[in-house]
C-alpha cells in the first residue's frame, strides 16, 4: 500500500502527513506547554490561544506512573494515535490492570476538562446531556460544525436522546459607532 501511496497510485485517508499533525495526539503535549511553543518561536499571542485552547498534556512513561496514578482523578487518558474514544479513559474510572494497559501502551495523560451540558427533552421528560462541538474541516477551512450529545464517560451514538446536533452561530450585529446615538 505504501508504494501504492507514494507512486500516486491511492488514496489514503487520512492523508498520512495531516494525520500526523493534526491527529496524533502526542502534538498535545508541545501545544500545552508554553517553554516548548516559545522554543519553536511561537508568537505570544498564539501561545495564549492555546493556553486557552488545549488543556495541558504530558506522555504517559514509566518514570511520570506514580505522579500520573496519584493525581489520575484530575487527568484524562487518551491513547496517542486512536479516535472515536477508543481506548480513552477517565482517571476517575481507571482500575488497577486497565492503568497497566496505559503504562504499556502509547498514551497522553491530559488535564479533565468537564464537557459542557445542556437539557434536552428526551420521551417527555428533560435530561441532562453533555456535549461536544466538532468542526469538520477541509484545506484549512470549516466545512460543517455538529455538536455530540452523549452521557457517560466517552461520547457514544447509544445515548437515549443523544447523538449529532445542530450547531447554529449566532452572530453580533455590527454596529457603527455613530448608530447608537439617542434619537
Amino acid at each position: 500500500m505504501r508504494s501504492a501511496y507514494e507512486a500516486g497510485a491511492a488514496v489514503v485517508t487520512p492523508h498520512p502527513r495531516a494525520h500526523a499533525l493534526y491527529a496524533d495526539k502526542r502534538n498535545l503535549v508541545t501545544m500545552s506547554d508554553e517553554a516548548s511553543l516559545a522554543a519553536l518561536g511561537v508568537s505570544e499571542p498564539a501561545r495564549a490561544v492555546l493556553a486557552r485552547g488545549v488543556p495541558r498534556t504530558v506522555q504517559v512513561s514509566p518514570e511520570r506512573a506514580a505522579d500520573l496514578w496519584e493525581r489520575r482523578r484530575t487527568l484524562f487518558f487518551k491513547p496517542a494515535a486512536s479516535y472515536g474514544s477508543k481506548a480513552a479513559y477517565r482517571g476517575d474510572k481507571l482500575t488497577r490492570r486497565v492503568w497497566q494497559d496505559i503504562l504499556a501502551g502509547d498514551y497522553v495523560a491530559q488535564a479533565l476538562v468537564p464537557p459542557s451540558e445542556r437539557v434536552v427533552n428526551v420521551d417527555g421528560g428533560e435530561t441532562d446531556l453533555k456535549l461536544d462541538v466538532r468542526a469538520y474541516a477541509y484545506g484549512g477551512q470549516i466545512q460543517l460544525l455538529a455538536a455530540r450529545l452523549y452521557q457517560g464517560q466517552t461520547t457514544n451514538f447509544r445515548t437515549s436522546g443523544g447523538g449529532f446536533a445542530p450547531v447554529f452561530l449566532v452572530r453580533e450585529p455590527q454596529v457603527s459607532p455613530g448608530a447608537c446615538r439617542p434619537a
